[in-house]
């Protein structure tokens, strides 16, 4: 079983301290859980017995993250572990912290209120020992989310459970139990009371933790999606033109995406559920189905869905690049040199491809305009596509003129040159300033 071998270490210290002070304290929740599925646990947590004071009595350096909750974070070098008291909880008003906290000595009070039985699992690390107050290990061997205890209850204590237990269930490949599903289904309009941050999160996750097309499946299986992404849900049933869309209607074909992606990076992912997200919208029959301007409508549609999302500016940018810029790939042979340069080099330009390449794969499968932008790339490289500066506004000035509007778009003039090869040297870029300066 592979573990993160600091913080195991880190957490196992713990656990001795604690035990040598006649406490208890065991591995608790998602690193109980990734141990028993044999993989690597990302966090590592403690529960334990030892008051909130105790545990910074024992470690002078622990960070209390949560003092009201007895949390506690304890680092050593890169390694870094949450210790936190046993506790119940009472009720959640605000739909997302406990009014009341009380601490415990047992460990089945704890286990009694966490989120799912999957996650309500205790761990000896030195003797391997499992405690199961909750029915966790029946759960992870028939591959089921279930909620602990009243489902309609853990998820009204806090509506962006409903969200984690889709993101388990597409990140494990399990089922979602089906008491617990029909809670969620019941109260699905909640989750747009959830903070747009605390969204932001679960859906990024469920986009890039494994399992992407089955999280947005289940979304919308489980009422979700129409409340939290109504842009993406309206793509069920929006037809495509066959001769380039064999695979179906929008829904299919953005769910085919998710599902080749693979491992990607968040704005990848965002950009591969948003890229057609102007389709809808933009929808004719004419001499056949046609999606006039999806790219540029899509782009507007994705910044505002991003900007609600509260994700920042710069992945607002990038993202919006993805949607706006995707269809551009079918002009690439009829490109002037200088366009397709400035094509070639965009920021992020590795994931434009990425986009492209799996925009093919969910549709005709025709990989053409892929094969020739990746083999231009391959022989253009770097200095071709970012060649040295021939001229700058620095240079104008030095030769008298006054710098204004009109020199922005002399050097674009001079660089686009420079791009098709037409010119070379300072001078050459020079005359072709003059000229332009001239008119």
């Amino acid at each position: 079983m592979a573990d993160s071998p600091e913080s195991l270490k880190l957490a196992v210290a713990l656990i001795s301290q604690l035990r040598s002070r006649a406490h208890k304290a065991y591995l608790v929740g998602g690193c109980v859980r990734d141990r028993l599925l044999g993989t690597e646990p990302k966090d590592f947590d403690i529960a334990t017995d030892a008051t909130p004071s105790q545990i910074a009595n024992y470690f002078p350096g622990a960070l209390m993250v949560g003092a009201h909750f007895g949390v506690a974070l304890v680092k050593e070098g890169a390694a870094q572990v949450e210790v936190a008291t046993f506790r119940s909880e009472g009720a959640y008003s605000d739909a997302r912290r406990p009014d009341e906290v009380r601490f415990e000595t047992e460990p089945s009070l704890d286990a009694q209120r966490r989120d799912f039985t999957i996650n309500g699992l205790m761990g000896d690390p030195l003797s391997g020992e499992i405690l199961d107050y909750v029915g966790g290990r029946a759960d992870l061997a028939s591959k089921t989310v279930r909620a602990i205890g009243d489902a309609t209850r853990r998820f009204s204590e806090d509506h962006l459970r409903m969200l984690r237990a889709v993101r388990f269930a597409a990140r494990l490949s399990f089922q979602i139990e089906s008491e617990t599903a029909e809670a969620i289904s019941q109260q699905a309009e909640l989750v747009t009371t959830v903070s747009a941050e605390r969204v932001r999160g679960e859906l990024v996750r469920i986009l890039t933790e494994g399992g992407a097309r089955r999280g947005v499946e289940l979304l919308d299986e489980l009422g979700l999606l129409a409340h939290l992404l109504p842009e993406v849900q309206a793509f069920h049933g929006v037809e495509q033109p066959p001769e380039f869309h064999p695979e179906g209607d929008v829904w299919t074909h953005v769910m085919l995406m998710l599902e080749k992606m693979g491992p990607a990076s968040e704005s990848l992912a965002l950009g591969v559920l948003l890229h057609d997200v102007g389709k809808p919208g933009t929808f004719r029959r004419a001499d056949r189905i046609r999606f006039d301007g999806h790219a540029e409508v899509g782009a507007g549609m994705a910044r505002n869905l991003l900007e609600r999302l509260r994700f920042s500016k710069d992945e607002v940018e990038r993202v919006t690049a993805l949607v706006a810029n995707h269809m551009k790939f079918k002009d690439v042979r009829q490109m002037r040199a200088s366009t397709l340069k400035r094509f070639l080099r965009m920021e992020h330009f590795d994931e434009h491809l990425a986009l492209h390449r799996l925009d093919c794969l969910a549709s005709n499968g025709r990989s053409d305009s892929y094969d020739f932008v990746s083999g231009r790339l391959a022989e253009l490289g770097a200095e071709a596509l970012h060649p040295p500066r021939l001229l700058s506004g620095r240079d104008l000035i030095a030769a008298g003129y006054t710098p204004g509007p009109s020199f922005s778009r002399v050097l674009e003039a001079v660089e686009t040159a420079q791009l098709e090869g037409e010119i070379h040297t300072r001078e050459e870029a020079m005359e072709i300033a003059k000229r332009a300066l001239a008119r």
